[in-house]
């Protein structure tokens, strides 16, 4: 494919688009670590110093999907977390169990936000972490006004923090779920192993269920990543 030089704005953002589709469709076929510029400037037709021209990195172009990713997967629980009756206990479950079987239809999601902190966020400029940073939080806010409808016992601040901790879930519950083959035969190998083997769809789930459980209980609505309160009542911990 032969590409002429973009000329105007409209031109410019449309070879943004097709970098971003060509960078979607090599995630669809391996998995982050194994992106690279060399490939992805082949099958854009561009000398990579071009893509370049575009983003200045192969950690933008992914930082920019994992926000595509992160608006369509809200747009998907837009329509699944339909507030339902129950106590906030069911509620709590049934919400973790909807995150986790919905995440694990994603795995373009998972594995860019796993290697999000480690890896994507290591080669950016500042501006461009900005960016990536202002487009995520209002990410997280509408996620979090989606679980706060959900299960409005959480309060604003606690329905952040369980965003914020949901993230940390995927990020660790990822790889190990996907173990490599020497793994894979060592639990073949020996069956008593298998209490050590993964499933993310449950890691996630059980994350997610302990952490509501844990943020209701406690119900003290801070901001993430807050002190807790110096001084709580023992009978609010025994509720």
């Amino acid at each position: 494919m032969t590409f002429q030089r973009a000329r105007n704005d409209e031109q410019r953002s449309h070879r943004r688009h097709q970098i971003l589709d060509a960078t979607a469709g090599m995630l669809a076929e391996m998995p982050v670590a194994k992106v690279s510029l060399n490939e992805l400037s082949r099958r854009v037709g561009l000398a990579k110093s071009n893509v370049l021209r575009y983003f200045e990195s192969r950690e933008a172009i992914l930082l920019h999907l994992l926000e595509v990713e992160l608006q369509a997967w809200l747009a998907e629980l837009e329509h699944a977390l339909e507030p339902v009756k129950g106590s906030a206990r069911e509620r709590g479950d049934r919400l973790a169990r909807i995150l986790a079987d919905s995440l694990a239809e994603r795995p373009v999601l998972c594995d860019l936000t796993s290697a999000q902190a480690a890896v994507l966020e290591h080669n950016v400029s500042a501006a461009v972490a900005v960016e990536h940073k202002n487009a995520t939080l209002q990410a997280f806010q509408n996620l979090a006004g989606l679980f706060l409808r959900y299960l409005p016992e959480l309060g604003t601040q606690d329905a952040f923090r369980l965003v914020g901790l949901t993230t940390l879930a995927i990020s660790a519950a990822w790889p190990h779920g996907r173990p490599p083959e020497a793994l894979l035969a060592a639990y073949a190998a020996d069956p008593a192993l298998a209490p050590m083997r993964a499933d993310f769809t449950d890691l996630v789930r059980q994350s997610v269920e302990v952490t509501i459980s844990g943020l209701l209980v406690r119900a003290e609505n801070l901001p993430l990543g807050a002190e807790p309160l110096d001084e709580v009542p023992v009978q609010k911990w025994l509720k």
